[in-house]
């Protein structure tokens, strides 16, 4: 049973009325408090302060506040006045006390629903007000693109008939400055006859075309290339000319060849050419050893930075060509970023450099196989896959992983899956 809190304290003015409720120690956020217009409930287990109003209040307006110790209510009253008390007349029935309480929280649950109803009644007329303005902002913008389009296409239709005008302006010009060059030469030819009719002459000529007729200026400038032959010389036949190179690089007799030492120099020379291409001033002595760039490379690809393992491992093989543990990483990198071509050319070159095979370098030749392999699955070539699966099975018998792996795609193999 709750003890009932009686050492409330009140007082009132015509407006309002404050109540003053001890907690009695009890901490803030374990009290419940109810309130309707017409009853104040505060539950604080084991406490509990409940009152029936004398009159009702405006519970929207009044507020509780929950602080040092205590809970202090200020209740704005519906209708001013002074109530001389502040409990209801069945405030002493605890039956009726017992049915008020059941009535009030039924009352607030009703408000409850109400308002939930007129809040979501309120959120769905929201929701079509800005559809609304949405559709017509939509509307609007379209008319605006169908405005534009509009002015655009009579803009470009008013160019389109300037400039069609102004050809035709054109075409006229050039049709009246012919006009008038034509009646220049038939009035230069009726003064050329009229000249020679006065001198007396009698002379034959010959019809006279309107477009062979030029000027005199013209005339004087064509003489000069009409008195003299240009001989252009005749165009140069093609040929084709063979040349012929020795393959061999030093100039000894075949009777005093030595092959193979010419080669070991050549290969020697090749290698001397290399390190002096990557012999860079910028760079470090420990930048230019291919085991501290290997470490680097290890680094990045344990932390994950597979892009930047595979330059340290690339710039590492520019300095010793012949690690195959670094075509073997480099091939782990390209597995990880998923450039599976580049990882089967890396992991087959350190296959390569791992010859003759021998129990040291097991290890690596197995890891270089289950590379290749899982680059030939990757790209559904699951024959060739599964053969560097087995040949990795020969070298290391007892792994239980690559024997699971190998019967897997032995499966997929066989399904066609």
């Amino acid at each position: 049973m709750p003890i009932t809190v009686k050492d409330y304290t009140w007082e009132e003015t015509e407006t309002s009325v404050f109540i003053t409720v001890p907690l009695k120690g009890v901490q803030a956020k374990k009290t419940d408090i109810f309130s309707t217009d017409e009853y104040i409930k505060v539950n604080y287990p084991p406490y509990l302060f409940e009152v029936d109003l004398f009159a009702p209040v405006i519970d929207d307006r009044s507020t509780a506040q929950v602080g040092n110790g205590t809970v202090v209510f200020k209740l704005v009253k519906k209708d001013p006045g002074i109530w001389t008390r502040l409990t209801a007349s069945s405030s002493g029935d605890k039956k009726a006390m017992i049915e008020k309480r059941e009535k009030e929280i039924e009352k607030a649950q009703q408000k409850a629903e109400e308002q939930k109803k007129v809040a979501a009644e309120r959120k769905r007329e929201e929701q079509k007000y800005a559809l609304r303005e949405q559709m017509r902002l939509e509307e609007e913008e379209r008319a605006r693109v169908e405005s534009t389009k509009k002015a655009e296409r009579e803009q470009a239709m008013a160019d389109l008939e300037a400039w069609k005008k102004k050809q035709v302006q054109e075409e006229s010009d050039k049709r009246s400055e012919e006009q008038n060059e034509s009646e220049k030469q038939e009035q230069m030819i009726e003064v050329a006859k009229e000249e020679r009719k006065s001198q007396g002459k009698v002379q034959t000529t010959k019809k006279i075309e309107a477009p062979k007729i030029k000027s005199e200026a013209t005339k004087k400038k064509s003489s000069m290339f009409d008195d003299h032959e240009v001989n252009v010389p005749a165009i140069r036949s093609t040929g084709k000319i063979e040349v012929n190179f020795t393959p061999r690089v030093f100039p000894t007799p075949v009777r005093e060849s030595k092959l193979h030492e010419e080669e070991e120099w050549l290969k020697k020379q090749a290698e001397a050419m290399r390190a002096a291409e990557i012999d860079d001033p910028n760079l470090s002595e420990e930048e230019k050893n291919p085991l501290w760039l290997k470490e680097k490379g290890d680094g990045f690809y344990q932390s994950g930075n597979f892009l930047a393992a595979v330059n340290a491992y690339s710039q590492a093989i520019r300095m010793d060509s012949k690690m195959p543990a670094l075509y073997s990483n480099r091939s782990a990198c390209h597995l990880q970023v998923r450039n599976f071509h580049k990882a089967l050319q890396d992991s087959s070159r350190a296959l390569e450099l791992l010859t003759p095979a021998v129990p040291a370098n097991a290890a690596a030749r197995c890891k270089a196989h289950v590379r290749r392999g899982t680059a030939f699955c990757e790209l559904e070539m699951y024959v060739e896959g599964l053969m560097d699966y087995e040949a990795a099975l020969k070298i290391d018998p007892k792994n239980e992983a690559l024997a699971q792996d190998a019967e897997r795609i032995r499966q997929i193999i066989q399904t066609g899956e």
